[in-house]
């Protein structure tokens, strides 16, 4: 068997690594690296069983599926497609993982601030609905009464439990949580898609615990590792070995 990822850029990735400690290295895992979505489809066609789907490629790749899951049905993107004998397959990992680590934060239904509707973005609402919580959208465009833009980031964090926070940048709106603003909230579970560059730096991150030691952060490179235990397993039907895919972080 052999497997690989898909996206632009990838050169960067921590999926090769991670996969490689995953099963001790008895199956291949290589990055197909093209800015070009139908190369990459077909050179997975050609010599892949299975290929990881990054950003800007999964909603392009969910098109070439012959068979959705139930997640993929209702996120419309795919970062998971693997070869059956009914067909190509699309799943969403991010969905997946997602799910573990929500489904740690509490057992209580929660008022959840999901930020940010790419891939991930769409992801995070879906299986936050599927756990039973309230669900608060914002984005950076396209806002409407069900979406509500990034000016509102403050107001809506003082009500929510968790923020799940899918933006590839910082946004002002972080530095108005101030330490009067943390005062008056609860515990915050802080849930971030992207562990190249935390928008929620250090410091912050200190404050909300120093204002509430109750207060989480879950970074990227945790949601990471979820979705690659739950994605890996669908590639091989094997289950990896988490804890030496945990040291590579």
């Amino acid at each position: 068997m052999r497997f690989g990822l898909i996206g632009h850029p990838i050169e960067h990735s921590l999926s090769p690594a991670l996969f490689k400690a995953g099963y001790d290295g008895r199956y291949p895992y290589e990055l197909i690296q093209t800015a070009d979505f139908e190369e990459a489809y077909s050179r997975f066609l050609a010599d892949y069983d299975g290929i990881n789907v990054t950003a800007p490629f999964k909603e392009l790749a969910i098109r070439k599926a012959d068979i959705l899951s139930e997640e993929c049905k209702a996120i419309g993107a795919t970062n998971l497609l693997v070869k059956t004998p009914e067909g190509i397959k699309a799943y969403n990992s991010d969905y997946l993982g997602l799910l573990i680590c929500l489904d740690e934060s509490s057992d209580e239904a929660q008022r959840i601030l999901v930020v940010g509707l790419g891939g991930a973005g769409k992801a995070s609402a879906e299986a936050a609905k599927a756990l039973g919580h309230e669900v608060v959208l914002m984005n950076r465009t396209k806002y409407s009464d069900e979406i509500r833009p990034l000016s509102q980031f403050a107001e809506e964090f003082r009500k929510a439990d968790v923020i799940i926070y899918n933006l590839p940048v910082r946004i002002d709106g972080l530095d108005e949580i101030t330490d009067e603003l943390l005062a008056e909230c609860g515990p915050k579970t802080i849930i971030e898609a992207n562990y190249r560059n935390p928008s929620f730096d250090s410091i912050l991150i200190q404050r909300l615990k120093d204002a509430n030691p109750e207060s989480r952060y879950i970074g990227g490179k945790t949601w990471l590792l979820m979705q690659a235990v739950t994605g890996y397993e669908i590639f091989t039907g094997e289950t990896p070995d988490l804890g030496k895919m945990s040291a590579c972080l």
